[in-house]
């Protein structure tokens, strides 16, 4: 019985920036829990490298698309190829994002803040309201939307992704009761995790202040999002909609 909660045989899953970091660990998790995989992310060879991980891994079948989600038009694009592939999405993870860095808040220009808040907001928005119309008339499913604690506790060097990030965590219970009750919308709210884009960081400087400002008292892996992305996805969190939550260790 326990297993079969988190079963996703013959269910389809689409992740965006599915490529790598956290997306790459939640599509490596569906495809091991029985889903097919739609990959999608702005460069085509990463999503194929993962696919390709996936069919070796678990012989799942993954169609890797490259799509930039700040771009209605591609977004669009990609939801159209997914249900021309599969037939069908039964679980949507908007996982792409992106938080360029600035010197000073009056310096960040008009096309920085447009660029985040397309990718982070416009991108998301658009894709589930595609994908959840169709699942609402169809069979149901499951959306789940990747914020970050920054939605609540930002920092003064990611204004323009926290606010992006805070209207995702609003787009959540609004999707929730848009396309209730057959499909369900919850958000994971990410703190620090170990990426590949922690390679940009002090990392020793990382480390000494997660002591001092994290439960936990370190940064996530990747897998670690893991149990939280199939709670979600599979019939585990069936009476669970528009909740949003927080996988932060303990961040103060």
């Amino acid at each position: 019985m326990l297993s079969r909660l988190f079963d996703l045989s013959g269910k389809v899953a689409l992740v965006t920036g599915g490529s790598r970091g956290l997306g790459r660990a939640m599509v490596l998790a569906f495809a091991e829990a029985g889903a097919d995989v739609v990959i999608a992310s702005r460069k085509l060879a990463s999503c194929e490298a993962t696919a390709e991980e996936v069919r070796k891994a678990t012989g799942r079948r993954a169609l890797p698309v490259a799509c930039h989600v700040g771009h209605w038009g591609q977004v669009e694009a990609l939801a159209e190829r997914a249900y021309a592939e599969f037939g069908r999405v039964d679980v949507l993870v908007n996982n792409a994002g992106m938080s360029p860095l600035y010197d000073r808040i009056e310096n960040v220009t008009e096309d920085l803040w447009d660029k985040v808040l397309d990718v982070n907001l416009k991108g998301p928005f658009r894709l589930t309201a595609m994908v959840g119309a169709r699942m609402a008339a169809g069979a149901g499913g499951s959306i789940i939307m990747v914020s970050s604690t920054a939605a609540v506790r930002p920092s003064a060097g990611v204004i323009p992704y926290a606010a992006a990030k805070a209207a995702l965590n609003a787009l959540t219970e609004g999707f929730a009761r848009a396309f209730g009750p057959t499909v369900r919308v919850n958000c994971i709210m990410p703190g620090p995790f170990l990426t590949d884009i922690s390679k940009a960081w002090d990392l020793e400087a990382f480390r000494a202040r997660a002591k001092e400002t994290m439960a936990l008292r370190r940064g996530g892996e990747p897998d670690e999002i893991v149990g939280a992305a199939l709670y979600f996805a599979s019939g585990a969190s069936s009476f669970t909609t528009g909740a949003v939550l927080g996988i932060h260790g303990g961040a103060a």
